[in-house]
């Protein structure tokens, strides 16, 4: 027994924190993502966890995770951190109850890897299938957005997933979402787009595709 005891008991190290180790510190995530995650995504929003500063995870533009620049090769495992995984402001985070880490992602988290069309009275509703099998149905909650290619007039294409979280669509996705695209009339002006959901995402003015209304 210690001569002395401390006036107040330490508090509880995260479990990141306790082991310094590189594989420490990634055990212990997946550990705290295992008990938060489930099955789907958990909800991070609602967690407010000391920060743990960052961690050598990369989610490159293709949809791999590397650990360490080494590909994380189980499919199971990537499903689970992208079940706690979160963004705030420009930051992507791994969130659990006890901690949260930092990681970097090159472009977006996920990627679209297939399109579908669901026909209703209403009108239609196009469904991504992410590169973790998210089903996404694009529409009120589920947006597209048409960034700034590097060339003039080319266009890159996302849809929001979940909670400011955003897949990239794949090159024979965003072919076949073109290919779906309208000329309507959006404050004025005729816009070429894709309709989904209900609503209209404008894409380009049509004039600068050589198109009439």
């Amino acid at each position: 027994m210690p001569a002395s005891a401390p006036d107040a008991p330490e508090p509880a190290a995260s479990p990141i924190q306790a082991d310094s180790s590189a594989a420490g510190r990634l055990d212990a995530l997946l550990e705290a993502a295992r008990a938060a995650g489930g099955r789907g995504p958990a909800p991070v929003e609602r967690w407010n966890p000391p920060d743990c500063g960052e961690m050598d995870i990369l989610i490159r533009a293709d949809g791999s995770w590397l650990y360490m620049g080494t590909p994380i090769g189980r499919p199971a495992l990537v499903r689970l951190f992208a079940s706690v995984l979160a963004r705030e402001g420009e930051r992507f985070v791994l969130k659990t109850p006890v901690e949260k880490v930092g990681i970097k992602v090159e472009d977006a988290p996920f990627l679209a890897v297939d399109m579908a069309v669901e026909d209703a009275a209403e009108g239609r509703t196009l469904v991504f299938r992410t590169n973790l099998d998210d089903l996404v149905r694009c529409g009120p909650d589920h947006g597209l957005r048409f960034a700034a290619g590097a060339e003039p007039g080319e266009v890159v294409p996302y849809v929001h997933v979940r909670r400011g979280l955003e897949a990239r669509l794949s090159r024979p996705v965003h072919l076949d979402l073109m290919e779906m695209g309208e000329v309507r009339e959006e404050g004025g002006v005729p816009m070429f787009g894709v309709a989904s959901g209900g609503l209209f995402f404008p894409i380009l003015p049509a004039a600068d595709l050589g198109m009439a209304e």
